[in-house]
């Protein structure tokens, strides 16, 4: 039984290295390109069956090549360009030609390329048939003899081509490739699918084409082979298609991505905000019929005053009293005062739209690395969410925890901008991009959002991004179907020595060598993943995926992602994540179950990765995904590797942090002979709150002392992050201290950071405290316009009563002029007075339970 059984896996493994070597352009074939959507391949398979119905009669076309596409083009049906056939993509690429001429060069009977191509694949016998209609579609037989291989010798192989949609711009053809010499050759076609599609546009403004070549096999009968048959064909198709793109390269110019990226200021030079005219504000605000209608009630009630006679004294009236008198005048007035309150609040709307302008808008990018460059153009379609019908839209861009804020636009659902983000060099390639759409009320209000997307520049292509319209997610966006027209370029100004830093910036952190991978390896690396040109590979490793059953592969790690790939017996298992989707990563002891290999367990933040849930070992009761690996071979270096990454992607906030703690044991501010600083004496100061607590002031101090009681008591108050430094001696009696933290979302809708330096000193009589402080805010809306004022007043009570009065009085210094200050200062003052209450009533309480 055991020579039979290696006979049998011999002619196996025989026979998928001929069906690899019939498809195998470089010393075999050229298969056929691509296939066509599943009724394609059923028209196809019925001979047409739906095209006799149209009763056309078979001619032969005598014409030009470009008289038959007319031809073609003037019978066009509306219809969508046919999707890539399932066994994948081919090629998929873009070169500086029209689609007319493209299509020309690969189907003309004139054209040479195909004679060309099949001398440079050493085919010989090449016969094109003439170009005919059929059954109302065009098509055309090809055959020749491929070249001989070294399991297998010269295979006829048959080409059917027919025209599926032709409309002067979009070319696509399907292909039927036979090889009945083959073995098992009856058995099965090679279907393919070419799209010619317009390709991107180009700032010189020559035409462009895309050439996408999609395949699938088409099994005529059952057999025992399927797979071994399928698994070749694949593997000599994606080898003979490499070359074709090669071929076809070298005939026509590629577009090239730098070409794409050197538009960047040509493109965003040609963008000019919307000038912020009153007149059209106006228009905008008081041509609706409101205002209308408004003006002829007021004016027909003045026209009716004046002709009416005073009417006599009678009912409760007195003199200056003019009461209705009847129930007919008791609604008109009401109707006229409420739409003459709408026309106030419009009005005061007006006032407040005038002359608004955005906070980053036109701020140039500093430092050297991945810069990154977001152009607002405008939004469509944005729904409103005020009682009153009206929208006041702005847009935040968040990546890599920088933000930039765009002007708000009154009054418009359909907004312009035409604004330009630039966020400072980063020394890691972002990920992710994300886009949040607010409706303005207030920087401390709980803002609605309009809605939000991301852009993910890891299964995004750069040149796509560069003039595109993105749907916005969200209840309300998605019923309006809201979009918004974004321009993203992003590049690279330290050149081919990205890779170099950054590889010796890991091997600092790993603690060993990491080599440069070849040029080769990074292709075959984007390639099984699908990335973009500019992902590179850091390391790999060997190692189990564990989920019911352990599976090989390999670990890939690069700057944005980790991904695995596994291949078993030619069941591919591949999935990526990004570097800031990981919450935790936890590593296990080795157990009898993990082979003795300790297991590297990463937690998924809620809803990420969800495209990679395939290879998730479970999910747990917070919706999270769970990834184990082991079985690494050199597990110290790979745990290492996977934490370097993941914290220099994930712990920016910390980072942040210690940074504003080194500068606080450094920074010393000039303080004035009376003890104030920072101009307090120089800002309008008001008093949000005063109350008398049975608390003694020893202890309310420990709220600004540091300790234990002053992180809980502003975690609770919704402070995340708190981090402060120690209370340093500047002057005589005189104490510093610097502060941050962020804002809950609670507090405010965008979350949001504080910068703050407090300043203590005792009362005259020493009897109490005095604390002032200066609060900056970063990462709301118009936060840089002002920066906030709080002085703190503790005194003992006069009586031998134990506690203390507390008295907190707020100011705003404003940085720039706005005409939305009455409003701005409103909100916040607002907003500080019920979280000081909450602070000062977390105090009590934890008194009480001491």
């Amino acid at each position: 039984m055991l020579p039979l059984k290696k006979k049998s896996f011999l002619h196996r493994k025989k026979l998928a290295g001929r069906i690899a070597q019939i498809f195998n352009k470089n010393s075999d074939v050229i298969s056929a390109t691509t296939s066509r959507s599943t009724e394609i391949s059923e028209q196809s398979e019925t001979d047409g069956s739906e095209l006799c119905d149209e009763k056309a009669e078979d001619q032969s076309s005598s014409g030009s090549f470009e008289e038959l596409m007319k031809e073609m083009e003037s019978r066009y049906v509306e219809s969508e360009v046919p999707k890539n056939l399932p066994g994948g993509v081919l090629v998929d690429q873009s070169h500086v030609i029209a689609t007319p001429d493209l299509n020309s060069l690969l189907f003309s009977p004139d054209s040479s390329f195909a004679k060309s191509l099949s001398d440079f694949l050493g085919n010989s016998e090449q016969q094109f048939g003439p170009w005919k209609f059929e059954n109302g579609s065009l098509k055309r037989e090809t055959t020749c003899v491929k070249a001989p291989s070294k399991l297998v010798g010269a295979v006829k192989a048959i080409e059917d081509q027919i025209y599926v949609k032709v409309d002067g711009k979009t070319f696509a053809i399907f292909v039927s490739v036979s090889t009945p010499d083959v073995m098992y050759g009856s058995t099965f076609k090679v279907e393919l699918l070419y799209c010619i599609t317009p390709g991107p546009d180009l700032p010189s403004g020559e035409k462009t084409s895309n050439l996408a070549i999609s395949w699938r096999m088409n099994f005529l009968q059952s057999t025992m082979f399927k797979s071994m048959i399928e698994n070749g064909a694949r593997a000599g198709l994606k080898d003979s298609f490499e070359l074709f793109s090669t071929f076809l390269s070298q005939n026509v110019k590629p577009v090239d991505l730098k070409d794409m990226g050197s538009s960047k200021e040509q493109v965003l030079a040609s963008l000019k905000a919307e000038p912020q005219s009153d007149r059209k504000l106006a228009v905008q605000y008081f041509a609706n019929f409101t205002v209308i209608s408004v003006f002829f009630m007021v004016l027909y009630a003045l026209v009716h005053i004046w002709l009416a006679e005073p009417s006599a004294i009678q009912g409760l009236e007195f003199l200056g009293l003019d009461l209705p008198d009847s129930i007919g005048e008791v609604l008109v007035c009401s109707v006229l005062a409420l739409q003459c309150e709408r026309v106030l609040g419009l009005l005061s709307r007006f006032m407040q739209a005038r002359a608004q302008k955005g906070t980053d808008h036109g701020v140039k990018a500093q430092g050297d690395g991945w810069l990154l460059t977001a152009a607002l153009i405008e939004g469509s379609h944005l729904p409103t969410v005020d009682s009153s019908g009206f929208c006041d839209p702005y847009v935040v861009f968040t990546c890599n925890g920088k933000t930039k804020t765009s002007s708000i636009k009154f009054q418009k659902s359909d907004p312009l901008w035409n604004e330009i983000f630039e966020f400072d060099a980063m020394d890691d390639p972002p990920s992710v991009l994300d886009v949040d759409v607010y409706d303005f009320d207030g920087p401390f209000d709980e803002a609605m959002s309009l809605g939000h997307t991301e852009i993910n520049f890891v299964k995004s292509n750069l040149s796509d991004l560069a003039d595109v319209w993105v749907p916005l997610q969200g209840k309300l966006a998605q019923a309006c179907q809201s979009k918004l027209h974004l321009r993203i370029f992003l590049n690279n100004t330290r050149g081919s020595n990205v890779v170099k830093e950054y590889l010796s910036k890991m091997e600092k952190e790993v603690g060993k060598k990491i080599n440069v991978r070849s040029p080769q390896t990074n292709s075959a690396f984007q390639k099984v993943f699908g990335l973009p040109p500019e992902e590179f590979l850091i390391n790999d490793f060997t190692c189990h995926l564990k989920r019911k059953m352990p599976l090989q592969g390999r670990l890939f790690l690069s700057a944005r992602i980790i991904g695995f790939y596994a291949n078993l017996f030619g069941q591919k298992t591949k999935f990526f994540f990004l570097w800031e989707d990981i919450e935790d990563i936890q590593i296990y002891t080795p157990t009898l179950s993990s082979m003795g290999s300790p297991v590297v367990v990463i937690t998924l933040r809620q809803g990420r990765g969800m495209d990679a849930r395939h290879g998730a070992k479970n999910i747990d009761d917070e919706g999270r995904l769970k990834f184990h690996f082991q079985s690494f071979v050199s597990f110290n270096v790979a745990h290492r590797t996977i934490m370097a990454l993941w914290k220099a992607r994930s712990l920016s906030l910390e980072q942040k942090v210690q940074i504003v703690e080194e500068d606080s044991e450094t920074k010393i501010l000039q303080t004035e002979e009376s003890g104030s600083f920072l101009g307090l004496e120089d800002v309008s100061m008001s008093e949000v709150y005063a109350s008398s607590l049975s608390v003694p002031t020893n202890f309310i101090m420990e709220v600004f002392s540091g300790g234990e009681l002053d992180r809980k008591v502003m975690e609770k108050a919704g402070c995340l992050s708190y981090s402060y430094s120690s209370w340093e001696l500047v002057k005589t009696d005189v104490y510093e201290r610097q502060i941050y933290y962020r804002f809950d979302k609670r507090i405010s809708r965008f979350g949001g950071e504080v910068t703050s330096t407090q300043q203590k000193y005792p009362l005259s009589d020493r009897k109490g405290w005095l604390i002032e402080e200066v609060m900056t805010l970063h990462g709301v809306p118009l936060g840089d316009y002002f920066n906030l004022h709080l002085r703190y007043q503790v005194e003992d009570f006069p009586s031998r009563l134990k506690g203390c009065h507390v008295r907190v009085s707020i100011g705003v210094a404003w940085l720039k002029s706005t005409r939305h200050q009455k409003r701005i200062s409103k909100n916040i003052l607002s907003n500080l007075q019920d979280r000081l209450k909450l602070i000062f009533s977390l105090a009590e309480k934890e008194f009480e339970n001491r």
